[in-house]
């Protein structure tokens, strides 16, 4: 048996007939992986059909990342440093030699990301814009975004743009998989709404590398990223929730049912507590909920609702 590995094959001309050639030998066993959508879009994915497994790929884990260091260690202390340097497993590497060194690597990635899958492949010819859009979604993660909103404060701020460029690029980013957008759904109407989405990064990393200092004065909403990408790798489908005029951070979807999730650095302010369990309270079904928090002296349960210290969850010793 022949293994064969061709890696970022979209970006040869005409290589779905080559890999499709590879693919009907017996004697070969054959891997392809690529950093942008594209690469299962189209006549690939028609060549393939039903014939491919498709890995989807992350950053690491909290409990992948904890690994790479000694037994013992501070893990609320890891989590933050998790929060601010992101978890590709170069930039683990270069923590251990040198944490100043990481931006310079995220921005060669970030760079190559933007001007080979993004600005090449979508003809796109003002950076600055681009940059821009992501700049204003990665301050707002979490929060829900519209295309008008993004356009009218790069206008006010000097910058010509419209609404359909930025939508472009919100596509262009999406594909490239910077970006994940969550679609919001009306609990009760169990319908998807068309409006009030959010989105979030895929790494932590990239959007403390482009927002310097700014990057840490929301914490509430990095740590709503962290539990966003632990619940797709997970195998969840993940949507936003509304009910009534409250907000549930999380509705996460598998073959098994739903789960809510909502999240927060600390509840221990009663009123924070009781907004976050007001939404939960009020989702008239007996699906399992959660408040995820960073605090340690919890009570488990409220009434059904379930809160777990994050780091816990995180580590799989929670469900």
């Amino acid at each position: 048996m022949d293994y064969v590995f061709i890696d970022e094959v979209q970006n040869v001309e005409n290589f779905q007939k080559a890999v499709d050639g590879l693919f009907i030998k017996k004697n070969v066993d054959l891997y392809i992986t690529g950093s942008n959508a594209y690469l299962l879009s189209g006549e690939l994915s028609t060549l393939l059909s039903g014939r491919y497994v498709e890995i989807k790929m992350l950053p690491l884990s909290f409990k992948e990342y904890l690994s790479a260091f000694p037994e013992g260690v501070d893990k609320q202390e890891k989590l933050l440093d998790y929060f601010k340097y992101g978890a590709l497993p170069q930039t683990v590497e270069l923590f251990k030699i040198n944490p100043d060194t990481i931006n310079s690597y995220l921005d060669g990635v970030f760079s190559t990301v933007v001007y080979k899958d993004i600005m090449m492949r979508n003809k796109i010819n003002n950076k600055l814009i681009l940059e821009s859009v992501i700049k204003y979604i990665f301050s707002n993660i979490g929060s829900q975004i519209t295309t008008k909103k993004i356009s009218d404060t790069l206008i006010s701020m000097g910058r010509k743009t419209s609404n359909h460029t930025v939508e472009n690029y919100i596509s262009a980013y999406l594909e490239a998989y910077l970006l994940y957008k969550v679609d919001r759904v009306d609990i009760k109407g169990k319908n998807i709404l068309a409006s009030g989405y959010k989105y979030y990064c895929v790494d932590t990393g990239f959007r403390n590398y482009l927002l310097g200092k700014k990057a840490s004065q929301d914490m509430g909403h990095i740590l709503e990223n962290i539990v966003y990408l632990e619940l797709i790798r997970r195998g969840y489908k993940v949507y936003t929730g509304k009910i009534d005029d409250l907000e549930i951070d999380f509705v996460a979807e598998n073959n098994k049912g739903l789960a809510y999730y909502q999240v927060a650095l600390t509840t221990r302010d009663e009123k924070t507590l009781e907004r976050e369990l007001k939404s939960l309270q009020k989702t008239g079904d007996y699906y399992p909920k959660y408040i995820l928090t960073m605090d340690r002296d919890l009570e488990t349960d409220y009434l059904g609702i379930t809160k777990i210290n994050v780091i816990d969850w995180l580590l799989n010793i929670l469900p």
